[in-house]
């Protein structure tokens, strides 16, 4: 595993595995759009009953981590997917999305 990784790097892979399985015709900002957020619930629905102690605490288990870790890894992947079918730099649109939050929430 590559601890150097980057966001074009990850897309280029994403693009490659999808590629090698003929999926880029499903791949439309819809269907894209629509996994993402079917993968974002299932990521909540490993919180979905716990106290907020026990969701400070869900990494501590190793089975929940790694569902967690896994879930976490389905949304990424289907957003820079995302990214790529509508050429967003997602770097991009979060420096320039925090800096109108900067902007329109000063900070006291």
């Amino acid at each position: 595993m590559n601890d150097d990784l980057t966001v074009p790097e990850l897309q280029r892979r994403l693009a490659g595995f999808a590629a090698a399985r003929n999926w880029q015709p499903f791949h439309t900002p819809k269907n894209l759009a629509s996994a993402l957020s079917v993968e974002a619930g299932e990521l909540l629905e490993i919180f979905q009953w716990l106290t907020p102690e026990q969701a400070a605490a869900v990494m501590t288990d190793p089975d929940t981590a790694h569902r967690v870790r896994d879930e976490v890894a389905d949304v990424l992947a289907y957003l820079l997917q995302l990214c790529t079918v509508l050429e967003v730099d997602p770097l991009r649109a979060l420096a320039e999305k925090i800096e109108r939050n900067e902007s329109r929430f000063p900070a006291a």
